[in-house]
């Protein structure tokens, strides 16, 4: 029984890793006003960039902080077309997922002789080492320190967001930016900087399954992951300590359909592989109306508008 539980808390803090990057990046953005509907298709970026990264360096530290990049630059094409141009925030986060599974596959057929998927990569280190609790009922919880790095960053934009001038101004602008631009606040920079940064966390959300859960790039790494972090962020109400909390809920939901997968129960494989997205619906069903987005988020900023 020990060995489970804590075989379903390592499992659980696992695979929400990748979430909360995304999420944190969710947040981030719509704090500032800009929906971000492109968290999944940044995350497949990131990974795709990861992976192929730690191929050819063998080293994923720095796969790690290219993948961020890479999440970032197709935030900025998000940011030029929402905030700039003033487009629709949900179409051209849309495009995004659109043409980023596209984009992902075209570079690893390119990058490795036709193929759809990446050789086994250098992964990111455990926490412990790799030889920590070995054969131990506690081999579960020594966990890759993307972990770590994820709590981290989720304390991180909490302090930023609500315990610094620059976060009040990120939520004043997502609240009433017209009113933040009369304070001398240039809106139009925040939210591009905060798009950006979604991006950076998306990436690296995408590089903590390819250089830290699964050691390569597939077609199907990315998975919908993207839309399950931003159902965390409605679930956690625009809050990072919240959609934190969100994701975990979402990994013990994968963490259950893997250990029931492995184990005695007689449940089908096609009802165990829904589950974490059957509950995203219901979270969404149950909460959504319930939670107040930023006033202002989704709503293109016109200067000199009220």
């Amino acid at each position: 029984m020990l060995t489970n539980l804590l075989l379903l808390i390592g499992i659980t803090l696992m695979y929400s890793t990748p979430l909360v990057f995304g999420a944190l990046g969710g947040v981030i953005s719509e704090r500032s006003g800009v929906t971000n509907i492109g968290i999944e298709g940044m995350m497949v970026i990131g990974a795709i960039a990861g992976a192929a990264t730690s191929y050819f360096t063998n080293n994923p530290w720095i796969a790690f902080l290219v993948a961020g990049l890479s999440g970032g630059l197709v935030a900025l094409l998000h940011a030029v077309a929402s905030v700039s141009f003033a487009a629709d925030q949900t179409v051209s986060g849309v495009a995004i997922n659109l043409l980023a599974p596209g984009i992902a596959l075209f570079v690893c057929r390119r990058l490795f002789d036709g193929a759809a998927m990446t050789p086994i990569v250098a992964k990111l280190p455990k926490i412990f080492g790799e030889s920590a609790f070995a054969g131990t009922a506690y081999a579960g919880l020594n966990l890759n320190i993307t972990t770590v790095l994820a709590l981290v960053a989720t304390l991180a934009v909490w302090f930023v967001l609500y315990k610094t001038k620059w976060g009040l101004r990120v939520r004043a602008v997502g609240e009433h930016p017209a009113a933040a631009d009369t304070l001398g606040i240039n809106v139009y920079k925040t939210r591009y900087i905060c798009v950006i940064l979604s991006g950076v966390f998306a990436g690296f959300g995408g590089a903590s399954m390819t250089i830290a859960i699964i050691s390569q790039f597939t077609q199907t790494a990315i998975s919908g992951h993207g839309f399950i972090a931003l159902a965390a962020v409605i679930f956690g109400k625009w809050t990072p300590q919240g959609a934190y909390g969100a994701c975990l809920l979402f990994g013990c939901t994968q963490a259950l359909t893997i250990l029931l997968g492995g184990g005695s129960f007689p449940v089908p494989s096609t009802i165990l592989a829904m589950l974490p997205y059957a509950m995203t619906i219901i979270v969404l069903i149950l909460f959504v109306g319930r939670s107040a987005a930023p006033k202002a988020d989704g709503v293109p900023y016109i200067k000199g508008s009220r």
